[in-house]
């Protein structure tokens, strides 16, 4: 089984979460009712959408891993999934995603995401 089924089966598991097809059009999806959480690129790859200000609350810590990847600017971080310990992070971060998803106002939980994935641009930093 490759990484990102993984994951995404590990994901389907958790209460409130569901499987669907991402904006950016790729088939894996893990979303709440009202938002898209995170995708799956490929078979070690998973961009998450913790919000650009759970980003700047978390950014110390995320610079530090050498599984992540920042885009300056975007509320997605890319996650290679190249070990078990990866698939943590990546669990971990989507407990960050859920609660910065939580904390926005209503209109702001409409599913609809403005901020594109990763892969609608590539210049990423760190």
């Amino acid at each position: 089984m490759n990484a990102a089924r993984h994951a995404g089966e590990r994901l389907m598991t958790w209460p409130g979460l569901s499987r669907g097809r991402a904006y950016c059009g790729t088939d894996l999806c893990v979303r709440t009712e009202s938002q898209e959480i995170v995708h799956f690129h490929g078979e070690n790859e998973a961009d998450v959408h913790l919000t650009n200000s759970m980003i700047a609350k978390l950014r110390p810590a995320l610079k530090r891993s050498t599984a992540l990847r920042l885009r300056a600017g975007s509320g997605w971080v890319t996650v290679r999934l190249d070990t078990g310990a990866d698939i943590d992070l990546l669990a971990t971060l989507v407990s960050a995603a859920l609660q910065a998803v939580a904390g926005l106002p209503e209109e702001g939980r409409t599913g609809i995401v403005t901020d594109p994935c990763t892969r609608h641009n590539r210049a990423y930093s760190r």
